[in-house]
């Protein structure tokens, strides 16, 4: 069963598609599930379609999944209906889908909707409304945890209208992003150049804590973020009969663990750190020869960043050092910080005070903490072009990441129309004076 099953008269039912992305979330570069769907979807309302290879560099991709884990991933998602003819399109966990439809002259318009899941226990609670609702997540330790189910259905909602519209003229590209978490799936679509001609382009955040019926026509305090697995390698011996010839990879992570939360922060911009894992040893009286931590850092300024980065990667070789082990830092993604073009915030509030049941526009709200189509939004600003990120108010019972986490549902067709709208103004036939971004 595919999205064209949710949808009659150039409607999508959003909602429906977001429970059926809900009940089994897929992480990333491993969403073949959800973005074969999508491709076979799009293709059927009429757009071209690039996946794979022609939508992503493969070079640009970090920290790839084994093959062990693509083709489980594949067998997964043809099990549970993903389109075979769409998978096999994707190698390599290159999982990115870029639907396009030109209509004669006129400006290149793109938006960004990311697809991938977390590595969450979604909540067993009855009053989690998925769980008495019946689309909670059927994949044990996975979940969508901040949204993005959400914004695929609105992505898909978006295509199906805008394909029915005739009103429209130049060219509409939709980019449905693998691996936003984590900070590793924009770059190796803007290494594939799909952003180089944009004129303008959006992205759009459900939630954040911004309420229903609310449109902030940016987001603000994009961090800048750097993630890193950490392997510790040491030597094993019997923890009593001779810990001397141990070299104790597990005490070197726990001092670096501790550590690296007491880091001194930057006076001048805010900063993060946080250790979200901690996996090794064998056995109480083993001394641990391999342990792994999972990290990353963040500032809200540059120098920020650079202070938390620069003293984490003291501390990680100090603690190594300690314990005589090695070490290997694994970089898993970055984020960098966000600058919204002030044309693309005014197109946003203007395209939201025309959305029915939209009360309020606010000029700006902090995301929370990032997203690396920043990156997307650098390029077509390089290039000349146009670009912006917004937030969808959503309330929400939980924060964003957390097991209990959930959207209001009728935010859904806020974002569309909102998307819609935009669309509607900036490709209008009628809007021959518009004027159109450059490129070099």
């Amino acid at each position: 069963m595919g999205f064209a099953t949710f949808s009659t008269g150039g409607r999508l039912n959003a909602i429906e598609v977001r429970r059926d992305l809900h009940g089994f979330p897929e992480v990333a570069f491993l969403e073949y599930r959800t973005a074969s769907r999508i491709a076979a979807y799009l293709e059927t309302v009429g757009f071209a379609v690039k996946a794979g290879p022609e939508a992503m560099d493969r070079a640009a991709v970090v920290a790839p999944p084994s093959p062990e884990a693509i083709a489980e991933a594949q067998a997964a998602a043809v099990a549970a209906g993903g389109d075979p003819r769409w998978i096999a399109r994707m190698p390599d966990g290159l999982t990115a889908v870029v639907a396009e439809m030109r209509r004669g002259d006129g400006p290149v318009l793109a938006f960004r909707f990311d697809m991938d899941a977390l590595p969450v226990s979604e909540t067993d609670l009855p009053g989690h409304r998925p769980n008495h609702g019946g689309f909670r997540s059927r994949r044990d330790g996975f979940m969508h945890a901040c949204g993005h189910d959400g914004h695929v259905a609105i992505g898909l909602d978006v295509a199906t209208r805008l394909a029915a519209d005739a009103g429209w003229s130049g060219t509409l590209r939709l980019i449905f992003q693998p691996a936003e978490e984590g900070g590793r799936g924009a770059e190796p679509i803007v290494a594939a150049g799909i952003l180089d001609d944009v004129d303008y382009f959006f992205v759009g955040h459900l939630g954040c804590l911004l309420p229903s019926g609310k449109i902030a026509a940016e987001a603000t305090d994009f961090a800048h973020a750097t993630r890193y697995d950490v392997i510790f390698r040491g030597r094993s011996a019997h923890a009593a009969m001779g810990p001397q010839d141990g070299a104790n990879a597990l005490l070197a992570a726990a001092t670096a663990t501790l550590s690296l939360h007491a880091i001194a922060r930057h006076g001048a911009a805010a900063t993060f750190v946080n250790v979200g894992s901690i996996k090794g040893g064998s056995a109480r009286n083993l001394v641990a020869d391999r342990c792994e931590i999972s990290m990353e850092v963040r500032g809200m300024s540059p120098e920020a960043h650079d202070h938390m980065q620069r003293r984490a990667d003291e501390i990680l070789a100090a603690a190594a050092a300690m314990q005589g082990v090695d070490l290997e830092i694994v970089p898993m993604g970055e984020m960098i910080g966000n600058r919204n073009s002030p044309e693309a915030a005014s197109i946003v509030a203007a395209a939201a005070r025309e959305v029915a049941g939209i009360v309020e526009v606010v000029d700006g709200w902090p995301i929370g903490g990032g997203d690396d189509a920043t990156f997307m939004i650098r390029r077509v600003q390089e290039r000349g072009g146009i670009a912006g990120y917004f937030l969808i108010g959503s309330d929400i019972p939980a924060v964003h990441h957390a097991a209990d986490f959930d959207i209001d549902e009728r935010s859904l067709e806020h974002g569309t129309e909102l998307f819609t709208t935009i669309a509607r103004k900036l490709l209008s036939k009628d809007a021959g004076s518009q004027q159109v971004a450059s490129h070099p």
